[in-house]
């Protein structure tokens, strides 16, 4: 079964237990890999209609039968594998200030998503900058691999959406008409895929607003749906998370995963964030940095020793001390309102909970970090 195929069944289980927001979001999607304008009225109907009926039953019958007929065009299309886009090594960026990045060295992959996380002034923004092309490395190299005529057009195929975005006048649909336009969408296409991508990204009640009237959150999709319309190859964003709620982060972050991942477009997609839990839901990678260097957890993983587990309780130190010693446990310690025990490898998180139990010992939360960044944080 190839990726689509998975996707498509994906799709029609979200469509039998009714779940018809995600149905509609990820039927765009097919929609937008047909690259056919016929599909693009098609569903832009179905979206038209939809904005005055939403009797259930109507609208399922509908969505089934347009997702049937994706399913027969795209089913002829053959998948498009996923690959490097670009390569990074041994890259170092050396400021006068005495901070210095890297060495970083990372592979980049179509269809991935890679999550960069680690404190303030670390060299996160300064790694998106120097893959975009914004700032040039002391020593080191970026490879791309994909086709480009020149730095405009690489610069196009490489998209670099910063935390604070510029200014902009008239209408949120005005500007996406005419950044449409810019990229190459001839006059029938350009409003049916504008029209298709603001309701992918929750923005068609918003289409006549203007900058003053968009939240940061709703600012920050506008730059993505404009950014989207270039048909990028990698998209590189910086605290894509950082004005919105935690129900929103879920949101976005799932929508980059679905972007990302297409059978037909794949697209790579790198974020910085402080948000590590959601973060690391998300990506296939997860990169830290601290201080400017490179520490992955996908390859250390593998050389990890210990067993780590986050927790807050009202217990004394010394009473858990006591009452996890049965457990051989290496260190306690406090870290930011919570406590980090460490525990040999072979301890289990069901071992460390079944011990609370029989122990009584009240906990308030509780977060394995054997396999997070978030032990990386650990002072």
């Amino acid at each position: 079964m190839n990726l689509f195929e998975k996707q498509y069944l994906e799709v029609k289980e979200l469509l039998q237990f009714d779940d018809y927001p995600q149905v509609i979001k990820r039927i765009i999607d097919f929609t937008l890999d047909t690259e056919d304008i016929a599909f693009y009225k098609k569903t832009n109907d179905f979206l038209n209609w939809h904005d005055t009926n939403t009797e259930a039953l109507a609208v399922k019958d509908r969505l089934t039968l347009l997702l049937d007929d994706l399913h027969t065009v795209l089913s002829q299309k053959e998948t498009k594998i996923h690959q490097t886009v670009i390569a990074i090594e041994n890259l170092k960026k050396v400021y006068s200030s005495h901070f210095a990045l890297g060495p970083i060295s990372l592979d980049i992959k179509s269809g991935e998503i890679i999550g960069l996380v680690g404190e303030n002034g670390n060299g996160k923004t300064t790694l998106l900058r120097s893959i975009c092309g914004e700032l040039h490395p002391t020593s080191g190299q970026i490879k791309y691999h994909f086709q480009y005529d020149d730095l405009y057009d690489l610069r196009t195929k490489l998209v670099y959406i910063p935390q604070r975005t510029e200014t902009w006048r008239g209408s949120m649909y005005k500007n996406l008409e005419f950044s449409a336009s810019c990229y190459g969408y001839s006059p029938e296409e350009n409003n049916l895929v504008v029209d298709l991508i603001i309701t992918r990204l929750g923005l068609r009640k918003f289409r006549n607003y203007n900058w003053n009237g968009l939240s940061s959150g709703y600012k920050m999709r506008f730059e993505l749906a404009r950014m989207l319309l270039r048909k990028p190859q990698v998209l590189l964003i910086d605290e894509p998370l950082a004005n919105l709620d935690i129900l929103a982060q879920q949101t976005i972050l799932d929508d980059f995963r679905n972007i990302a991942n297409s059978a037909f477009r794949p697209i790579a997609i790198v974020l910085s964030s402080q948000q590590l839990y959601e973060v690391e839901k998300t990506s296939n990678q997860v990169v830290f940095l601290k201080q400017g260097s490179q520490r992955n957890l996908k390859s250390e993983e593998s050389q990890e020793h210990h067993f780590i587990v986050e927790f807050e309780t009202s217990e004394t130190i010394s009473v858990l001390n006591q009452k996890l010693g049965k457990l051989n446990l290496i260190s306690l310690e406090q870290n930011g309102g919570t406590l980090i025990a460490t525990f040999p490898l072979e301890i289990t998180i069901s071992d460390f909970m079944k011990t609370l139990i029989e122990e009584q010992i009240q906990i308030n939360y509780l977060r394995n970090i054997t396999h997070s960044t978030r032990r990386f944080f650990v002072k």
